[in-house]
């Protein structure tokens, strides 16, 4: 793992490893504290991706040799995710793999490494939010309600699963939003929202006139581990202030990957509150978003506004 540490304790070296004081004639330069930490967050991912039961962070910590506290700050500092983020996240990959590949649930279990079919079911409802058997029929009969309207910005959708918000769309053309709803979610029952889910509608569409408001529904984030560390650190992104899409990939201790954090933000599906307009080239200027450059600098500048 190639990791940056921006928010480790006070007094722990960056991403350069110290080199320990040499002991007798042994002059070996010696693991420095950041190398320690890193090693930890590696056992504990390794730990986290075997395991089919979530492990107890108390647990974990005890075997990085840290307090709980101090483990959950070291461990999102460098991964980007919470411990247990980073497992929900794990398994969802592993359970869409294996139902994606083997020929039987039963068989999608054992690749997917659970000890047991209950634990399997159990995982897969958390994680996917239906049942093995109806993800693997492309979410037949699964409902999302969606209703399309228009702000300052244009036409948007907004769709929602019993879980949470799921989709929220931007553009020019109101049908068009609806038909990339249905290419979405191929196999949904998708159901035009009542006065409920008006009001959540009502929501987003204050959230993106008047950024002050805040955002506070429930989401249905869904993606690969990768994916959802990049959205987990676009979040943390307060409004009005940009990053890079190098700092995206320093921060979740991935400085290589500047491209895929590119990728990430592409497939990111719900526009605003996954703020994917919030990050800009390195010069600062402003480039590819998927609804349009034009709504980001108004995105943008709607933000500043309230610095």
């Amino acid at each position: 793992m190639d990791a940056a540490l921006p928010d480790l304790p006070p007094g722990t070296p960056g991403t350069r490893l110290a080199a320990q004081p040499r002991v007798g004639g042994d002059r070996r330069p010696r693991p420095g504290p950041a190398a320690r930490y890193v090693e930890s967050v590696e056992r504990a991912c390794r730990r986290l991706e075997a395991d089919d039961v979530v492990p107890d962070l108390r647990g974990l910590a005890a075997q990085a040799g840290m307090s709980a506290h101090h483990f959950h700050r070291v461990f999102k500092a460098t991964v980007g995710l919470t411990p247990k983020a980073y497992a929900t996240a794990h398994r969802s990959q592993r359970l869409r793999c294996a139902l994606d590949d083997a020929g039987t649930i039963t068989e999608a279990a054992y690749r997917a490494g659970f000890g047991s079919s209950s634990r399997f079911y159990e995982a897969s409802d958390a994680v996917l939010g239906m049942r093995p058997s109806t993800w693997r029929d492309g979410g037949r009969g699964t409902e999302i309600r969606f209703a399309v309207g228009q702000c300052s910005l244009g036409a948007i959708a907004v769709a929602q699963s019993e879980r949470g918000v799921c989709a929220i769309l931007l553009g020019d053309d109101p049908d068009a939003l609806v038909r990339d709803l249905q290419d979405r979610f191929p196999h949904a029952n998708l159901v035009g929202g009542d006065a409920d889910f008006e009001r959540t509608v009502a929501q987003v569409i204050g959230f993106i006139e008047a950024p002050r408001l805040g955002l506070e529904l429930p989401l249905d984030v869904r993606g690969t581990a990768f994916q959802q560390r990049v959205w987990q650190a676009l979040r943390a992104i307060p409004p009005g202030e940009t990053l890079s899409y190098a700092q995206i990939a320093e921060r979740i201790g991935a400085p290589r990957a500047v491209r895929a954090v590119g990728q990430a933000c592409a497939a990111n599906r719900i526009a605003v509150a996954i703020p994917c307009h919030r990050v800009v080239r390195h010069d600062g200027e402003l480039s590819g978003y998927r609804w349009g450059v034009e709504r980001k600098r108004a995105l943008l500048e709607r933000e500043n506004a309230l610095r």
